[in-house]
């Protein structure tokens, strides 16, 4: 579970410097349009790791 934990924090900081690259580099419409595709890419990837644990803990149930 360590390895997930680092893997979100590494996101969360990619997306961190992601959102401020963005402030610089686009448009007002543009950044928009680029916060909402992050924040459904964050929602996916948090989905997938929920569906990796729930999968996991039922393997390990068996």
């Amino acid at each position: 579970m360590t390895t997930c934990l680092s893997t979100v924090s590494e996101r969360d900081s990619q997306a961190i410097r992601v959102r401020e690259l963005a402030k610089t580099c686009y448009q007002g419409d543009q950044q928009v349009k680029l916060m909402n595709l992050q924040a459904e890419v964050d929602s996916l990837l948090q989905e997938l790791q929920n569906l990796k644990a729930q999968r996991l803990a039922i393997t390990q149930e068996q």
